[in-house]
C-alpha cells in the first residue's frame, strides 16, 4: 500500500464488511481512522447470535469467488489461508423439489466434470450443452473481474477500450435478454433450470428481471468450488477487525452517527447521537445508502434523495428463521435449496404488483453443524433457513421461540412444515429446541435497510456497473460510499472490492483492475 504523507482523519461509519475493509485499507496506508458502529455488535448484515450452546450466522453463508477474499487480504500482508480455515463442501449443495413433482432431489458438485456429468445423467444432451454455458460463464466471469467489478467509473475509458468493444456482439445479448430465458433456451428438466436461476438471489433479483450476463455465477458454485470458513462467517469478520486494529483502527460500538457534518459543500466529520462532534477529512459511509443520503445528509446535499428512490428496486427482503435441532439431520447437506414447481409464480409473489410472502416457497437452508462441529451442542444440529419475501417491513417482526408478529411466526411454522415434507424429516418441528426468527421490519429497524431489504439494490441492468451509486458523493466531497448498494454490487466479495475502490479514488487510479497487491506476503 501506499503511504500518505499527511496523516488525513478519517471517520467510517458502520461495522459492516465494507465499512471494516475500508477502515483497514486506509489505515494500512498510514490515515488515523475511527470507525463508528450503532450497534453492539460488528459485522452487519454478516452477524452471528449465540443461544444455549448454538453458534448462527445471521446473514452470508456462501463463501464465493475466493480470489477477491485472497486479493484482499494480500493487500494487508496477509492470505486466506492464514486467517481463516477454508473447508471445500462435498456437495456443494442438495436441491429438493416439491413432492408432488415425482423429481428426485440431486446433490450438486463443484468442479466442471462432475456438474456435466450431473446433467447429462438428469437429461441426456445437458452435459455438453452445460459444459458450452460455463465456457460462456467463466468468459463473462473473467470479463466482469478485468472490466466492471474493480472500475470507480469516474471516466468511461474502460468502457471503450477496444478489447472491450470486440467482445459487444457476444456481449449484447448478454445485456438484454433475462436469466430466465437464456437458462430455458437450453435446458428442459426444470431442477437443472432452477440450479441456474436461482443465483439471481444471490444477486438481489428474479431470473426474469436479472441479465443473462449473470449466468456467469453459475462459473463460482459449478465451475469452481463452495468453501466454508470453519467457525462460520463471524470468523471472516473478526479476521478484518483483527486486520483493521492491527493497522491501527480505533473502533467503537454503540455509537450512533447522527448526521454528516459539513462545510461550503465539504465534509468536516460526523456528529454523534450522543452529541459529540468528531472531526474528519475524510468520511466514509458503510451504512446503508438510502439511509445515509435520506438521514444524515441535508436535502441539498443528498446525490440519492428520496424521489431517486421512488424508481428503484431493491433485493428481496428475507424471513430468517434460525433453528436448534435435537438428533441429527442426514436429510440435509450443508447447503440445501427447496424449489417451488411454480417457479415464476413465486418470483411474482416478491417482486409482483401483489407481493406476499410465497406459500409454498423456494427456501434455503444451511447446516453448518454439518461441516462445523463447533456450531451446535453435541447431538445438535444448527439449521439457518432463509426464505426470500418481498421488501416490506409491514410484513412485520420475529422474535425468539415463536415470540415474534403472528404472519412472521405463522410462516416460519408454514416453513418449517414444508421442510419435514419435503426433506422426509416428519418429526422436525418436535425436535426443535432453539427458534429465533428475523423479518423485513427488523432488517429496517435494526440495520436501517431501505424497505427492510436483506441484501441491497438489486441487480437489475439499470443497477447494475455503470449505472450503479458511485463509491464519492456527487454533492459533498470528501464523502465516500462502501457496502452492497454501491459499486460494485451485492454480496461479502463485492463489498470488500466496494472497500478497494474508495482506495483507489483516493489515489487517482481510474484503472478497471484490482490494485497492485504487496510484492510478498
Amino acid at each position: 500500500m501506499t503511504a500518505v504523507d499527511d496523516a488525513q482523519r478519517v471517520v467510517v461509519i458502520g461495522g459492516g464488511i465494507g465499512g471494516l475493509a475500508a477502515a483497514a485499507l486506509l489505515a494500512a496506508e498510514g490515515r488515523q481512522v475511527t470507525l463508528f458502529e450503532a450497534r453492539d455488535e460488528l459485522g452487519g448484515r454478516a452477524g452471528s447470535w449465540e443461544h444455549e450452546g448454538f453458534r448462527f450466522d445471521t446473514g452470508p453463508s456462501w463463501y464465493l469467488m475466493p480470489e477477491v477474499f485472497d486479493h484482499f487480504f494480500r493487500l494487508l500482508g496477509t492470505t486466506a489461508d492464514r486467517e481463516l480455515d477454508l473447508v471445500p463442501l462435498d456437495p456443494a449443495y442438495r436441491v429438493y423439489s416439491d413432492p408432488a413433482t415425482g423429481l428426485d432431489p440431486l446433490d450438486v458438485r463443484s468442479g466442471r466434470e462432475a456438474a456435466t456429468a450431473l446433467f447429462e445423467s438428469v437429461e441426456p444432451g445437458a452435459g455438453a450443452r452445460l459444459d458450452a454455458y460455463l465456457d460462456s460463464a467463466a468468459d463473462a466471469y473473467e470479463l466482469a473481474v478485468s472490466r466492471f467489478l474493480y472500475d470507480t467509473y469516474e471516466t468511461t475509458a474502460g468502457l471503450r477500450d477496444p478489447a472491450l468493444l470486440r467482445r459487444m456482439p457476444r456481449l449484447a445479448p448478454l445485456l438484454t435478454r433475462s436469466l430466465a430465458r437464456h437458462v430455458d433456451s437450453r435446458f428442459t428438466d426444470p431442477r437443472l433450470r432452477q440450479i441456474l436461476e436461482y443465483p439471481a438471489v444471490f444477486l438481489g433479483g428474479s431470473p426474469y428481471g436479472v441479465p443473462s450476463l449473470y449466468h456467469l455465477m453459475s462459473h463460482l458454485d459449478l465451475g469452481d468450488r463452495v468453501l466454508y470458513p470453519r467457525g462460520g462467517f463471524a470468523e471472516l469478520i473478526r479476521a478484518v477487525v483483527r486486520l483493521a486494529e492491527a493497522s491501527g483502527v480505533v473502533i467503537e460500538t454503540n455509537a450512533r452517527v447522527a448526521s454528516i457534518t459539513t462545510d461550503a459543500g465539504a465534509a468536516t466529520g460526523v456528529e454523534l447521537a450522543d452529541g459529540r462532534r468528531i472531526a474528519a477529512d475524510l468520511v466514509v459511509s458503510g451504512a446503508d445508502l438510502h439511509h445515509t443520503e435520506t438521514q444524515l445528509l441535508p436535502r441539498a446535499e443528498q446525490t440519492y434523495p428520496e424521489q431517486w428512490w421512488r424508481s428503484r428496486t431493491p433485493s428481496p427482503g428475507a424471513l430468517l428463521v434460525m433453528l436448534g435441532v435435537e438428533g441429527s439431520l442426514p436429510q440435509l447437506a450443508h447447503h440445501t435449496l427447496l424449489f417451488t414447481d411454480d417457479w415464476r409464480t413465486n418470483f411474482e409473489d416478491i417482486f409482483g404488483p401483489r407481493p406476499r410472502i410465497p406459500d409454498p416457497a423456494s427456501i434455503y437452508i444451511c447446516r453448518p453443524s454439518a461441516t462445523d462441529p463447533t456450531v451446535a451442542p453435541p447431538k445438535h444440529e444448527n439449521l439457518f433457513v432463509l426464505v426470500p419475501v418481498p421488501a416490506d417491513p409491514t410484513i412485520g417482526h420475529g422474535g425468539l421461540g415463536g415470540g415474534g408478529d403472528s404472519d412472521v411466526e405463522a410462516a416460519a411454522d408454514r416453513v418449517i412444515a414444508q421442510i419435514s415434507e419435503w426433506c422426509g424429516i416428519p418429526d422436525l418441528a418436535s425436535r426443535v429446541v432453539v427458534r429465533r426468527t428475523v423479518a423485513p421490519g427488523d432488517f429496517a429497524d435494526d440495520l436501517g435497510a431501505w424497505r427492510g431489504n436483506a441484501l441491497g439494490l438489486a441487480h437489475t441492468l439499470r443497477q447494475s456497473a455503470v449505472f450503479r451509486p458511485r463509491n464519492a458523493s456527487r454533492k459533498v466531497e470528501g464523502l465516500s460510499y462502501v457496502g452492497a448498494s454501491t459499486l460494485p454490487g451485492i454480496g461479502l466479495p463485492m463489498c470488500l472490492i466496494s472497500a478497494e475502490l474508495v482506495v483507489k479514488r483516493l489515489r487517482g487510479d481510474r484503472s478497471p483492475g484490482p490494485l497492485a497487491e504487496p510484492a510478498r506476503v
